[in-house]
C-alpha cells in the first residue's frame, strides 16, 4: 500500500472522529437530535483538520453496547450521511469504522462517500469480547469491495483491544500478520494495546514489522492505542502510521470534543521525527 496516496502522508498521523451516540442507541440524546450530532462532528473535524492531522477515521464510538456484527440500517444510513459532512469540511482521506465488527458496512459506508479507507477489528480469526464471540468476515468484506467497485484500503487489526484470542495459536501477534494479508487480504494492519487509550507494546509493533519485512510483504504497520504527544515519536520510530483518539480529545479522554491544541502539539511531535 502507498500511505502517502492512502492517507496523505509517508508516516501519517489519522485523528479519530468519536461519533456521540447515534440514533437508536441506548445514550442518543434526543433532544438534540440529528442535528447536534452533524455539529459535534463537524466541530471535531474541523479541528483536526485546522490541527494538521493527516487523515481522520470516523467511528461509532458512542453506540455501546456494540453490535457484534452486522449494524441495522438505520445505523450505516447515519454513518454515511456524517462521513459525508466529514468530507464536507476537509480535503483530506477520511476512513470509516463500524463498530463493533461490521467491515462490509464500512466498506458500503466509504463506496458511497468516497472515503479513502477502513478500518476492521476482527478480519481474520475468532475474538472474545464483551459483545460476545466475533468472528472474522474477511470472505464478506474483501467481496463485497469488489461488488460495489471501490478501492477502499482496508486495514484490519491483529489483536484488537478489548478482547481476548480464541485459541492458543492466535496470541502470536506477529504470526497473524500472514493471516491478514495473504488469506484476508487486508493491506495495513494495526496493533493495539488492550484498550481505549492504552499503551501500545513496541515490542510486538517491531515483532510484526520484523515479520513483515522478511516476508517482503507491502503492508503497512500501525499503532492503534496509546499514542500521545510524548510518545509518538517512539511510535513512528517502528511503525508506519499512528492511529490517534484520546490523546487529541479535552484533558486526553475519549468521547471529549477534539482540541486544537492538543492535535497541534502531536502533530508538531510527530513531525519532529518524519
Amino acid at each position: 500500500m502507498d500511505t502517502t496516496a492512502v492517507f496523505g502522508a509517508e508516516r501519517p498521523v489519522v485523528g479519530m472522529v468519536h461519533l456521540p451516540p447515534l440514533p437508536g442507541a441506548p445514550r442518543y440524546d434526543a433532544d438534540g437530535g440529528r442535528e447536534a450530532i452533524r455539529d459535534a462532528v463537524r466541530r471535531d473535524a474541523e479541528r483536526l483538520d485546522a490541527g494538521g492531522v493527516d487523515a481522520l477515521l470516523v467511528e461509532n464510538f458512542g453506540d455501546a453496547p456494540f453490535y457484534p456484527d452486522s449494524v441495522p440500517r438505520h445505523v450505516v444510513a447515519d454513518l454515511t450521511a456524517l462521513v459525508g459532512t466529514v468530507r464536507e469540511v476537509t480535503d483530506r482521506p477520511v476512513g470509516v469504522n463500524v463498530l463493533r465488527n461490521d467491515g462490509p458496512g464500512a466498506v458500503a459506508v466509504a463506496a458511497a462517500t468516497d472515503a479513502s479507507f477502513v478500518r476492521v477489528n476482527v478480519h481474520v480469526g475468532a475474538r472474545v469480547a464483551d459483545q460476545g464471540v466475533l468472528e472474522g468476515r474477511a470472505h464478506e468484506t474483501t467481496r463485497l469491495r469488489e461488488r460495489v467497485d471501490t478501492d477502499v484500503a482496508l486495514l484490519a487489526d491483529l489483536d484488537v483491544k478489548h478482547s481476548a484470542p480464541l485459541g492458543a495459536d492466535a496470541s502470536d501477534v506477529p504470526a497473524l500478520t500472514g493471516e491478514a494479508a495473504d488469506r484476508g487480504l487486508a493491506d495495513g494492519v494495526v496493533v493495539t494495546g488492550d484498550g481505549t487509550g492504552h499503551t501500545t507494546d513496541l515490542g510486538t509493533v517491531r515483532a510484526v514489522t520484523e515479520r513483515r519485512d522478511g516476508t517482503g510483504r507491502d503492508l503497512p504497520v500501525f499503532v492503534g492505542s496509546g499514542v500521545t504527544a510524548d510518545t509518538v515519536g517512539d511510535a513512528l520510530s517502528v511503525a508506519d502510521g499512528v492511529i490517534v483518539g484520546s490523546a487529541l480529545e479535552r484533558g486526553g479522554e475519549a468521547g471529549n470534543a477534539v482540541s486544537v491544541d492538543r492535535v497541534e502539539e502531536l502533530v508538531a511531535a510527530a513531525d519532529a521525527v518524519r
